[in-house]
């Protein structure tokens, strides 16, 4: 059966059941980007540190004597041997005239520690926790890493969950799970448990933004699927907005690990109620669970105020059409992501949908460090990103609706592509403002591609595997948001080249994007059947005078039927039968049969023999 078209209008539609479920479902997408860009925060390396002067390298007559701090701080300095000051190594200086004689001029490494400037919204965070500079500089990168591996192993593996065990138990557990691992977080006692910790958290946060996302587009028809896809990502926006805020006010990590946590504590609720978040009819329809999805359809009907005048209860037509199409004795039916080996265009939209998110994200990195290079205030480069990404959403409203999925993913490609290319060839030769703008407009539209990467995914994926689908492309996205912590591992050795890399993929990406599908204003796909049946429309609009060329004039094909013949045979036979004075006539139909030659011949046979008998 044709779920948008029999089941959903029937069901109320978008009614006001549905309308309070899709707004329920954006509360997660605020607690999980709240955890997800907390890390920004947790990663920061303070602008200023030094290394803390050891007392035991120092002679005993300077401890005993009366000298100020700032005496004690001249005397050791942080040193770097042909460069200047660093931080990471002391160098004990003999400026002092009573002491020249005592104290050594060598340099040190920090064997006491390191003193830090405060961290941009904290006091402490995982950098000054553990004092991960200098030699243990590579940990944070490694952190960055791990954390996004998190996200992609959940994204794949509880995405593919979501299709097995439903959508209600798929966030179910992974809001439970990413509930305690955020309060472990708190609690952590080493970089590596803080690391494990953050690692595990991510991978069952991905799992509660995919549940997540992926109901509301199911619950909801063609015509508003896209403003609520939408409203998530301000959702998502209002929690970047208000992190450093949180973050000013907690002062220290583990506080503001509390605070990000405590929205997820609150989602644990939906255990109790089952009516904000229930499970999807649709996905119950497509996989064969037809009790439990003829109890939630009833329930939809009842709750969206739908009555049947013929009816005495609500709902019992749909009922009987449910079981007038399906059997009683279906037993659940269960896909996964490997169902794709037998698929051509839905693994094909999935490959290319993968690809433009991975470049969306990845190619973030490339506009952002110029935004560092203009300025080096940190809330400068942080609010510009969230801004951009709020405009992003904008854009997203206001056209694609108008101009279709395919065409704005085309233009967020194109735009995105010839941005990176400008800054790659130009940066030198341009004035600061106009490198501004164009990592702005590279930034804007880069985060439009990538939001519109995911949202076409999840609408042109088969509800039986839409979950498991929807976690590849997402984990791709996070493929490219790891890459640019592999530069910060290198020390930013390879920018250059990954700038090269990501634009060249733009570039490519626009041949990409004409190969699918588009689905706007059409019902999402339930079976793989139907998935498969998505094809590419054309590039350019067809006319009808298209092939009608001035120098090959058509003729219009010839039909092998020829009302005439059947005409004259009628016309002979009334004459033939008037003229023996019949007492009976023989009427010609109103609308002639269409017969071929060779019927009409046969039949004018019949009539002869008929009437010469």
């Amino acid at each position: 059966m044709d779920y948008e078209a029999k089941i959903f209008p029937q069901s109320g539609g978008y009614g006001r059941y549905n309308r309070v479920v899709v707004v329920f479902s954006w509360f997660p997408t605020f607690a999980v980007m709240l955890n997800l860009f907390s890390d920004v925060f947790y990663t920061l390396i303070p602008s200023m540190y030094r290394c803390k002067p050891d007392p035991e390298q120092l002679p005993s007559s300077f401890l005993l004597s009366n000298y100020s701090k700032q005496d004690y701080l001249n005397l050791t300095l942080s040193w770097a041997n042909g460069s200047g000051l660093s931080p990471c190594e002391l160098w004990y200086n003999a400026s002092i005239s009573d002491l020249s004689g005592e104290v050594p001029q060598k340099t040190a490494s920090c064997t006491t520690g390191w003193e830090y400037s405060t961290v941009v919204g904290l006091q402490s965070n995982f950098v000054t926790e553990w004092n991960l500079v200098c030699d243990d500089y590579w940990k944070i990168p490694l952190h960055r890493i791990c954390f996004m591996m998190g996200w992609i192993v959940g994204y794949v593996f509880l995405g593919s969950l979501c299709d097995w065990l439903g959508r209600r138990r798929g966030f179910l557990l992974s809001i439970t799970l990413s509930s305690l691992f955020g309060v472990a977080v708190c609690l952590s006692s080493s970089a590596v448990v803080f690391l494990l910790l953050r690692l595990c958290q991510g991978a069952f946060l991905a799992g509660v933004f995919v549940s997540s996302y992926i109901l509301r587009l199911e619950l909801s028809d063609p015509s508003h699927r896209l403003m609520v896809a939408m409203t998530g990502g301000f959702f998502g926006v209002s929690a970047e907005l208000l992190l450093p805020g949180f973050a000013v006010l907690s002062r220290d990590w583990p506080i503001l690990q509390a605070v990000a946590t405590l929205p997820l504590l609150l989602l644990l609720s939906y255990w109790c109620c089952a009516s904000v978040f229930p499970e999807s009819p649709r996905w119950l329809l497509a996989t064969d669970h037809i009790l439990q999805a003829k109890r939630s359809l009833q329930e939809f009907t009842t709750r969206n105020g739908v009555c049947f005048r013929e009816e005495m209860y609500p709902g019992e037509a749909l009922l009987s059409e449910i079981d007038s199409g399906y059997r009683e004795d279906l037993q659940p039916r269960y896909y996964s992501v490997l169902e794709l080996r037998r698929t051509r265009v839905i693994w094909k939209n999935c490959l290319i949908l993968s690809f433009t998110l991975f470049i969306g994200t990845g190619i973030q990195y490339c506009f952002t460090r110029n935004l560092h290079i203009y300025s080096n205030n940190f809330y400068f480069t942080y609010f510009l990103r969230v801004i951009t990404g709020a405009l992003a959403c904008v854009f997203i409203c206001m056209s694609v609706n108008h101009f279709g999925r395919r065409g704005m993913l085309l233009l967020s490609a194109i735009i995105t592509g010839l941005s990176s290319l400008l800054l790659l060839a130009l940066t030198q030769y341009l004035q600061g403002g106009l490198v501004l703008v164009l990592s702005v407009v590279g930034l804007l539209f880069s985060q439009a591609l990538a939001m519109l990467s995911a949202f076409f995914a999840c609408e042109v994926m088969p509800t039986v595997v839409r979950g498991g689908c929807f976690g590849l492309v997402l984990a791709a996205g996070c493929v490219g948001m790891a890459a640019s912590s592999l530069l910060d591992l290198q020390n930013n050795g390879g920018y250059f080249l990954h700038h090269v890399i990501f634009a060249s993929f733009a570039v490519l990406s626009v041949l990409c994007i004409m190969l699918l599908p588009e689905s706007k204003r059409k019902s999402l796909p339930d079976s793989l059947k139907e998935g498969e049946s998505q094809r590419r429309p054309p590039l350019f609009l067809t006319r009808p005078d298209r092939d009608n060329l001035p120098l090959l004039c058509t003729r219009p094909p010839v039909s092998e039927y020829n009302p005439d013949n059947y005409t004259r045979l009628v016309s002979a036979t009334r004459k033939m039968l008037a003229k023996d004075n019949l007492p009976y006539r023989i009427a010609g139909p109103a609308v002639p049969p269409q017969l071929s030659d060779s019927n009409t011949q046969e039949r004018e046979n019949e009539t002869q023999r008929e009437v010469v008998s």
